[in-house]
C-alpha cells in the first residue's frame, strides 16, 4: 500500500509518514471525555445506573489486544490493594432505612446498591 491516507477531517497523511500519538493526552481530551475531562467522576462508567465498560483503545494508557501492558494488572491489583488498605481503618453499618435483598440470578448479587456509612476507628 504505497497510497496517501486522507483522514475525516481532510487531512493527508502521506505514505510513509511516521505518526506518534500523546498517551497521556488521549486521555484528556475533551472531544471524547467531556468538559470535565480532568476530573475523577468513576459515575462517568454509568448508564442508566448499570457499569458499562469502554474499549480498550479508548483509554489507552494500557494498550489493548496483544500489545496490551503488562504491568496492568499490577496497576489494577496494586488499586485494589490500596482501596483495602484504606477501607481497612473503618467499620461499616449499613443505612437505616435502605432495602437489603438478595438478586436471584445464576450468580447472587445485590437487588439494591448496598448503601453503608463507613466510620473511622483506626
Amino acid at each position: 500500500m504505497d497510497e496517501d491516507d486522507v483522514l475525516h477531517d481532510g487531512t493527508v497523511i502521506e505514505t510513509r509518514t511516521k505518526a506518534v500519538y500523546a498517551i497521556y493526552g488521549m486521555g484528556r481530551i475533551e472531544s471524547i471525555w467531556g468538559k470535565d475531562c480532568r476530573e475523577y467522576k468513576p459515575e462517568r462508567r454509568l448508564r442508566d445506573g448499570n457499569y458499562m465498560s469502554e474499549s480498550a483503545y479508548k483509554f489507552s494508557a494500557f494498550n489493548g489486544g496483544p500489545r496490551l501492558c503488562l504491568g496492568k494488572d499490577f496497576a489494577f491489583y496494586r488499586m485494589k490493594f490500596t482501596a483495602a488498605s484504606i477501607l481497612y481503618c473503618y467499620t461499616e453499618k449499613g443505612v437505616k432505612g435502605h432495602p437489603v435483598a438478595p438478586k436471584l440470578a445464576l450468580t447472587m448479587y445485590m437487588e439494591h446498591r448496598l448503601m453503608v456509612e463507613l466510620i473511622f476507628f483506626y
